[in-house]
């Protein structure tokens, strides 16, 4: 593995250790909201914390970019680490044991580097720009569906901010009449690295932070897969609106993303 998915991986594993250790003493958190239906505790920013330092021992000169402090430092030499320490918290809370952790690396405006690690099933899913995806050292490639009617795909609800919710509807909506089913378990992190590793066919989702989706990204684009905006284009870490499949399902799921979001939702 690259040098910095070394790097990654050991802080992936600290912070695991970290939300372990708390989901079994939840009665313990203090518990905060940032704003409707977004909570903070401590586990967020202790595994936070571990991930910082771990990059900070190695390369304390990089530019960091976390969920719960925010931006840190100028890119030194274009690089730039993207952190969410706990993505599902709210399942974490409730003890519903879909969370993980995401760790991307940007290198002059470039996804590089990808990890996400689900501490409960202790499975880490790593990718580098040109060299694939592995999940626990295992190659992994997207699903070979081909049909949409046959596809099982992945999705997020909206739950704070409600400006787009009819346009997610009527995607939803279309996507629910053509396809097998459709799973929301709460962790866009874990969605993506699913449809990397076959799981699912698919994913879509309005309204996500960089943080949620830049690992993931990596992942299915190294895992043979295609990642973009609702316009087919580079800007979802920006917009937030994301959708990725193989590529024969990824055409049919943008036809149906044109023909349900407005164009002013797709932006």
């Amino acid at each position: 593995m690259h040098p910095l998915v070394n790097i990654a991986t050991q802080a992936a594993l600290e912070a695991g250790e970290i939300i372990r250790h708390y989901q079994e003493h939840i009665d313990q958190l203090d518990i905060e909201s940032k704003g409707k239906n977004d909570y903070v505790s401590q586990v967020d920013k202790q595994a936070e914390n571990a991930i910082i330092q771990t990059i900070r021992k190695y390369h304390p000169n990089h530019a960091i970019l976390a969920e719960e402090s925010g931006r840190q430092g100028k890119e030194n030499q274009g690089v730039e680490w993207i952190i969410d320490p706990l993505d599902g918290t709210t399942n974490f809370l409730h003890q519903f044991p879909q969370f993980s952790i995401s760790i991307a690396v940007r290198e002059k405006g470039k996804l590089q580097h990808a990890v996400i690690y689900d501490p409960m099933r202790d499975e880490m899913f790593t990718a580098s720009r040109g060299q694939g995806a592995f999940l626990n050292n295992r190659r992994i490639r997207v699903s070979e569906q081909k049909d949409l009617d046959d596809s099982l795909l992945a999705t997020g609800f909206p739950y704070h901010d409600f400006s787009y919710i009819d346009s997610y509807l009527a995607s939803f909506k279309s996507f629910m009449q053509q396809t097998a089913g459709i799973r929301r378990a709460g962790s866009a992190a874990l969605d993506l690295a699913y449809v990397a590793c076959g799981r699912v066919d698919g994913f879509w989702e309005f309204n996500l932070k960089p943080w949620d989706i830049a690992a993931g990204v990596l992942l299915i684009k190294e895992a043979g897969g295609l990642a973009t905006d609702f316009n087919g284009g580079e800007n979802f870490l920006d917009s937030g609106n994301i959708m990725a499949a193989n590529p024969k399902l990824y055409k049919q799921m943008a036809k149906v993303i044109g023909q349900t979001v407005p164009a002013e939702h797709r932006a």
